[in-house]
């Protein structure tokens, strides 16, 4: 997902990919573990970018 993608998006989209995004980071973590290959660095990645949007046009995504 690019920058210009999340910031096409509305804050309640931003949300729920955010959600989404986190929920696959967690399954990618657990398929690591148990087969060596991982998505987590893109996960994270995207992730990292919502927040820089969220930080510079200041709509508040929560952390947790």
């Amino acid at each position: 997902m690019k920058f210009k993608e999340i910031s096409k998006m509305t804050n309640e989209e931003r949300k729920s990919k955010f959600k989404e995004i986190k929920l696959e980071l967690m399954k990618s973590r657990v398929s690591a573990a148990k087969t060596g290959s991982s998505k987590t660095r893109e996960a994270r990645k995207i992730i990292a970018r919502m927040f820089t949007f969220d930080k510079s046009t200041k709509n508040g995504l929560s952390k947790t």
